[in-house]
């Protein structure tokens, strides 16, 4: 097969019969009407027997077909038959005619035994009523006209077959009956009656079969056949050949009980078809030439009327030949068919001109709109040769219309869509044309300068070919592709985006690489980014963000994949290479990881300045069932551990990552409630003078007991509540249940001063206004001096002028301010130079190293120093052993905190150390006891300081 004809082949459809029940009932009908003409040819074996069946045979023929067309009229009608009912109640009327004439004609024969049947007779009447309600049932199946015009020809052409008919009957018999002397005239009368209405009866048979309904064609077909085949015998029983030599049960009766049958059989065969649930086949288109594709009973319909006035020559002629006299009703019948033929020709001349000029507006109203519609209309033949291209091919392909014409419609589509194209037209014209009119192909056309183009075609059917209205959709295409990418991808650096990364990792997992443990996500931060952003502007924060793209695209292979997740976070989908040693291959892309970290490192030159950002990467690997999400996940896990490790270092993902989130995210989740449920408790460490051992104030600690019986210290439920609402809850429990309790201690006669350590945000946060803290001490009773306030952190993004306006107001009322973490950070030098202070606590990191380090030592020393000469108390946090107690009063420290003199203690054990008064300072003595117990000299990090807060 040639390449165009490979475009329009189809499979062959399968042809559908009616089923094995209407093929039994078909031989059942043919096996019954065989017997009848068996019998009646061999005269039945006896003349009662041929009487019998002759009169009565046929007349239980005849009810069986009137019973059959009553009931189908009555109910067995389908949608859009109910127009065709009438007909079937007409015909089971003029069956139950034909059945009481043949029952009449029985009982004279078979039961009165007359040798002759009387004429005229009962019979007679019957079998006249036979004709008229058969031939309006005909016109009641017939296709009715949809215009004065058709009406008359229709008129006409009954007229010119019956007249045709008439013609020739008279001139071969009617004449001689109807001037036979002695016959009377009730004899002739009847002797021409039927032969008139058998004439009237095949003219409406012959002028409607051309005519008739589209509903039920095949139950319409055998009920016209039944009639005409009882015609026929009608006709041949009253030629003279037959006159007087015809007896019942003769081989002639065994067409009328055919004729009874098959009217009987007529509706019901058609609706046992339809019942089966099949629909007939669409017809087949084959690759014909148009003019042979008109209907052949059409053009018989066509020459009914010249065929009729043929028969009337013939009549005519026939008497001429004879040397006949021409009989007065030959010549007056004929002359009435020459002028109905006539009158019919002007009326279909003056239609054909009428429908001529009316397909020539059509004709030239379509070749504008072919001509002038912007798409390119083909036509294309059985073979796939191009047979008319409209004028829009120039315009649209770059080709003139003449140049397509006789190519191939293969021959223009790209090959890659060839095959598609095929398959869509294949399976489009192997579709019913009912169910799919239409189909939508879209491929690439060549134009005339060698281009591709993207055309859309509709396509529909015509005469075993195809009609092609193209259009080019070449932008469309386009554009569809630009809005694709740009949704798949990051508008900055262009990099894949989110969306397209995660499908990409999805598939690297459900593909043929599924199961590869070699496959790897890179998450990759940079670090120090938005310092950049802060200090040079965001512009050059997008300068240096598509510089690293362009660093991270160059560095990962050509079937990997970089994006950009968001802000300054990338990532790389690293595939494996099929090996199955785990070990070198994770050591394989953790050096890719770390020399992309390198890479990403390196300076970078934006607007004339050298800027250095850093980067933290997070790997993870492929497992066996794990999601592109799950994945994602982890290796997101292992950068932020990277972050908290510190940066500028890649981490490789561990299961406990994934299991200490779930930890936290369930502390955070029991967080919300605790304080509601009453679950914390306030714990009190004593600040003591280094000098005299006196306690000189307590700190507030709060500490929280789960309800599953877990205690966690500040630094490890601080590190989880990332929830600002909660930890702004929590502050200000903390803050009013220490102010409670010290005014409580206070009433006692217990004044030691109590230190809550609050960040400083919070005295900013619009949850604590201005005028809480000192409604909080006047509802209280809390004396003036007996609340210190320690600032536990100097963010960067706070008012130092705000903060100073607050500090000051608050020691109107006699609080106190300590600076808390000092040594530990550049903005500590700041607070100290504009916020009114009255006490510095020093970090812990300084302290814990003091004895061992000499350059903590001198640097401690130093601070104390500032202190002593800007006239403020220190506090040493952390002191655990009595080594660091020593060296720190040798300094110049004023108090310490810490293990070296008491642990958080509970309401009742601080009551009872603040009853005492004091705590042994080391100097040489043995270790301080408290409640019986020695501490032992080890550092043990109990204090209330904050660790940093790695993010979760």
């Amino acid at each position: 097969m040639s390449a165009p004809g490979a475009v329009l082949a189809r499979p062959p459809v399968p042809e559908l019969s009616d089923g094995g029940s209407g093929l039994v009932s078909q031989l059942v009908l043919a096996v019954v009407c065989a017997g009848y003409a068996t019998g009646a040819a061999l005269g039945w074996g006896s003349h009662g027997v041929a009487l019998f069946m002759g009169d009565f045979g046929l007349s239980a023929a005849a009810l069986m077909a009137s019973a059959s067309c009553f009931l189908y009229a009555r109910g067995g009608g389908g949608e859009g038959e109910s127009r065709l009912r009438p007909a079937w109640l007409l015909f089971s009327f003029s069956s139950a005619m034909a059945a009481s004439g043949n029952g009449v004609w029985g009982w004279y024969e078979v039961v009165l035994h007359y040798p002759t049947v009387p004429s005229p007779s009962l019979a007679d009447l019957f079998f006249l009523l036979f004709a008229p309600p058969a031939i309006v049932g005909l016109l009641v199946l017939a296709k009715r006209p949809v215009t004065r015009a058709g009406w008359v020809c229709l008129a006409l052409d009954s007229w010119l077959i019956g007249g045709s008919l008439l013609t020739l009957s008279w001139s071969l018999a009617l004449e001689h009956t109807a001037h036979t002397e002695g016959a009377s005239v009730a004899g002739a009368a009847l002797s021409l009656a039927y032969p008139l209405l058998d004439i009237v009866l095949v003219s409406m048979v012959l002028a409607l079969h051309f005519r008739r309904s589209s509903a039920n064609r095949s139950a319409i077909n055998t009920a016209i056949a039944s009639l005409a085949l009882t015609v026929l015998c009608d006709a041949l029983f009253t030629s003279p050949l037959l006159r007087d030599t015809y007896r019942s049960g003769q081989l002639l009766d065994a067409g009328w009980f055919a004729g009874s049958l098959l009217l009987a059989y007529a509706p019901w065969g058609a609706r046992r078809l339809a019942s089966t649930g099949r629909a007939a086949p669409p017809p087949q288109r084959r690759p014909v030439a148009p003019a042979t594709t008109r209907p052949i009973a059409g053009s018989l319909g066509a020459l009914t009327p010249y065929l009729a006035a043929a028969v009337c020559t013939l009549g005519i002629l026939y008497n001429v030949i004879e040397g006949r006299r021409v009989d007065r009703v030959v010549v007056f019948t004929g002359c009435t068919v020459v002028l109905a033929l006539v009158v019919r020709q002007g009326i279909m001349l003056l239609d054909n001109i009428a429908l001529t000029h009316e397909l020539a507006q059509k004709e030239n109203h379509f070749r504008s709109l072919v001509q002038g519609s912007s798409d390119v209309i083909m036509i294309a033949a059985p073979t796939g040769i191009l047979r008319y291209v409209s004028p829009a091919a120039a315009g649209v392909y770059g080709r003139d219309a003449e140049d397509l014409v006789g190519s191939e419609l293969a021959s223009i589509i790209h090959p890659e869509d060839l095959g598609r194209v095929v398959h869509e037209v294949r399976r489009f014209l192997a579709t019913p044309p009912l169910e799919e009119p239409t189909t939508r192909i879209e491929c690439r056309f060549k134009s005339g300068t060698g281009e591709w183009l993207n055309v859309e075609s509709t396509i529909n059917r015509h005469q075993g070919g195809l009609i092609l209205n193209s259009r080019d959709v070449t932008e469309r295409v386009r554009l569809q592709a630009q809005l694709q990418h740009n949704a798949e991808h990051d508008p900055l650096t262009d990099l894949p985006n989110r969306a397209l990364f995660t499908e990409r990792t999805r598939q690297a997992l459900t593909g043929r690489r599924a199961g590869d443990p070699g496959t790897a996500v890179l998450f990759i931060d940079l670090d120090g980014f938005k310092q950049v952003n802060d200090t040079i502007g965001h512009q050059a924060g997008d300068e240096l963000l598509i510089q690293a793209a362009r660093r991270l695209q160059e560095s990962v292979r050509a079937g990997d994949t970089a994006a950009r997740l968001g802000g300054d976070e990338f990532a790389a989908l690293i595939l494996g290479d099929g090996g199955r040693d785990r070990a070198a291959r994770q050591r394989q892309v953790y050096e890719i990881a770390d020399r992309l970290r390198l890479t990403l490192s390196q300076p970078y030159q934006i607007d004339g300045n050298e800027v250095r950002v850093a980067a933290s990467i997070g790997v993870a690997f492929a497992e066996r069932d794990i999601t592109a999400r799950e994945l994602m996940r982890n290796a997101d896990l292992a950068m932020y551990r990277a972050k908290s490790g510190g940066k500028n270092r890649v981490e490789m993902y561990a299961p406990q990552m994934q299991a200490e989130v779930v930890r936290k995210s369930e502390v955070a989740a029991r967080l919300r409630t605790a304080l509601h449920d009453g679950e914390f408790a306030l714990l009190h460490q004593p600040v003591v003078n280094l000098a005299t051992g006196r306690v000189a104030a307590v700190a507030a600690q709060a500490r929280w007991r789960s309800a599953q019986g877990i205690l966690f210290t500040p630094a490890e439920f601080l590190r989880v509540a990332d929830d600002s609402e909660r930890t702004a809850e929590l502050g200000r429990w903390l803050l009013e249940e220490a102010v409670a309790q010290a005014a409580e201690r206070c009433r006692a006669g217990h004044e030691a001063p109590v230190a809550v350590r609050l960040p400083a945000r919070r005295l900013l946060d619009k949850s604590m206004p201005l005028g809480s803290v000192e409604a909080l001490l006047a509802r209280h009773g809390l004396p003036s001096g007996a609340l210190v306030i320690e600032l536990a952190d100097s963010d960067p993004r706070i008012s130092f002028d705000d903060l100073e306006r607050r500090l000051v107001s608050l020691r109107r009322l006699g609080v106190r301010i300590a600076l808390d973490g000092f040594g530990s950070g550049y903005a500590a030098i700041n607070a100290l130079r504009r916020l009114p202070i009255d006490v510095l606590k020093l970090d812990r990191g300084l302290v814990e190293g003091v004895v061992e380090s000499a350059r903590l030592h001198k640097i401690t020393s130093g601070l104390l120093r500032i202190a002593c000469d800007l006239g403020m108390q220190s506090v040493a946090d952390g002191v655990d052993v009595p080594e660091q107690v020593l060296a720190l009063r040798a300094m110049g420290c004023t108090h310490g905190q810490g293990m070296a003199f008491s642990g958080p203690l509970d309401e009742f054990r601080l009551r009872r150390a603040l009853v005492r008064g004091t705590f042994p300072v080391p100097g040489g003595a043995a270790l301080p006891v408290l409640s019986g117990r020695k501490v032992p000299s080890v550092r043990v990090n109990h204090s209330n300081s904050e660790t940093p807060v790695p993010p979760t």
